[in-house]
């Protein structure tokens, strides 16, 4: 369930100048109510009940609350290997396929995208020139240009050639599993293996073309770790950007291991870049033929969530800029508080409820009005569109480390990222997978380490338990050790005193 809680103090009485700096004095947003109005929208006003987790201490609050799950954005998976996280070898080969069980595809029938295909079907023209495959740190890709048919029930790309080219080819076949996080044997494991092959025109293994396109085409799997959000964006959706915004619509995208709910959750995003209904091409017995098609990803950078400008013709700015069009975002840039300003920054703090959950909401909420914020608790859900407009209505966003963080690309530039880091030596992934995309996408960031004091953990285990006092021990057992006791079983009780310099230091960053 996505739910989010708005909180907005009225009290115009309220002194703040001594908790903020230069004795600016921050009061409440009297133009909000119409921007706040259109995000909260179609949204139910019910009670808070629950006073676990402190909220029964606010008053005067109104709690809004979406019905929709939120599976989709936890942290599924994360079975990485410290050395894997940390380094990317160019030459590392893609891990033997590993069998799935059977998968039932869909067809996106969205009516309003055209179907990329010519009247006629049958032999195609063979001039072909030879694939150009690229095998990198972090994806291989083709690109293939000539008489291209695709045949999904047996994962294979063939390439209509003659016999003279392919004696004198080197390669005449190559394997590709088309998702950008090679080296990592576990995503690679969950991605379908396609063979690119050069077959002559007379051979009897060559399928006939059953639907001609007339646009290119590009093979991408959303297997892997795309049921985890930040994979979704870091593994396929900037890759899916760099490889298709030169088409500039025209282009139609052929998804392996293309769950329904996948493709759903990200149709947004998907029509803003191609103009063509996707075609889920696993067990297709139809030949889907194409003059010109890519099989894979193009991600040219081993960084987490980034683009690299100096080998790629966009940045991140312009992949943010991506987002805030395909989704209506309307903020740019965050807030500037200063002297003249009537306008009081927002925080919106990302909720979970299975783990690394805040067990004391109501006291960082009221701790934080107490500085000046408007507060939003917003949990997020497979609404990418809603809760973009959610973040994007922000100038501060914290959370626990998580897939929910992965939400920032949504934040106006130069806004401010609070992470919250548990306990368990997790601290290389909390800058891998956030601080470092952050400071790409011109936000600022800060952290805040709990203490063991702050941690769930503490009531499961003994004083001295190695789990509390050692974390470098457990990760010498290995990932799931890791991930079963330090992301699965702890949530984290903020100490709201020791926590709140890192809030002022937000507002003096918006300050600047």
């Amino acid at each position: 369930m996505r739910s989010f809680i708005f909180f907005d103090d009225t009290d115009s009485s309220l002194q703040i100048a001594k908790e903020t700096i230069n004795s600016t004095s921050i009061v409440n947003d009297t133009g909000s109510s119409h921007e706040e109005a259109e995000i909260m929208s179609s949204a139910l006003t019910v009670n808070d009940t629950d006073s676990s987790h402190g909220e029964s201490e606010i008053r005067d609050t109104e709690i809004i609350v979406n019905n929709a799950t939120s599976r989709s954005q936890e942290v599924v998976v994360f079975k990485e290997s410290l050395a894997q996280n940390m380094k990317t070898n160019d030459s590392s080969n893609p891990p033997q396929f590993v069998n799935e069980k059977d998968i039932s595809m869909v067809n996106n029938t969205n009516s309003s995208l055209p179907e990329a295909t010519d009247a006629s079907a049958g032999t195609k023209n063979s001039t072909v020139e030879p694939p150009l495959c690229t095998f990198m740190g972090r994806s291989d890709f083709c690109e293939i240009k000539g008489d291209i048919r695709i045949d999904g029930n047996s994962y294979t790309v063939f390439i209509v050639s003659s016999e003279i080219d392919i004696l004198a080819a080197e390669n005449t076949s190559w394997c590709i599993r088309p998702y950008a996080r090679k080296g990592d044997q576990a995503a690679m494991g969950g991605v379908r293996e396609w063979t690119v092959k050069l077959v002559a025109g007379a051979s009897h293994i060559l399928p006939q073309c059953t639907q001609n396109h007339s646009v290119p085409a590009i093979l991408f799997s959303a297997g892997g770790y795309s049921g985890n959000h930040f994979h979704s964006f870091a593994d396929i959706i900037v890759p899916l950007f760099l490889t298709s915004r030169p088409y500039n619509g025209d282009v139609q995208f052929l998804i392996t291991n293309g769950l329904t709910a996948w493709i759903s959750k990200f149709k947004t995003l998907m029509n803003a870049l191609s103009r063509y209904q996707p075609i889920s091409i696993d067990y297709r017995q139809d030949i889907h033929c194409y003059d010109s098609m890519t099989v894979g990803l193009i991600r040219r950078t081993s960084k987490e969530l980034s683009i690299d400008p100096s080998n790629s013709p966009y940045s991140m700015k312009d992949f943010r800029k991506f987002l805030r069009s395909s989704y209506s975002l309307k903020r740019t840039t965050a807030i500037k508080i200063g002297n003249v300003s009537r306008k009081r920054p927002r925080l919106v703090i990302i909720s979970r409820k299975r783990s690394r959950a805040f067990t004391n909401v109501g006291e960082i909420v009221s701790m934080a009005k107490r500085l000046g914020f408007r507060v939003v608790v917003a949990e997020p859900d497979a609404d990418v569109s809603g809760f973009a407009k959610i973040i994007n209505s922000c100038d501060v966003m914290m959370g626990v480390h998580g897939a929910g963080l992965t939400n920032m690309v949504f934040l106006p530039e130069k806004a401010v990222l609070v992470q919250v880091i548990p306990i368990g030596g997790t601290e290389w992934l909390s800058k891998t997978y956030f601080e470092e995309p952050a400071k790409d996408m011109n936000i600022r960031y800060l952290d805040y380490k709990i203490r063991v004091e702050e941690s769930s953990l503490i009531h499961q285990y003994p004083a001295d338990h190695v789990v509390l006092r050692d974390p470098s021990e457990i990760w010498k057992q290995g990932w799931s050790a890791v991930q079963s006791i330090y992301l699965s079983k702890q949530n984290v009780t903020l100490d709201v005193n020791r926590f709140r310099p890192t809030l002022v230091k937000a507002l003096e960053l918006l300050h600047q």
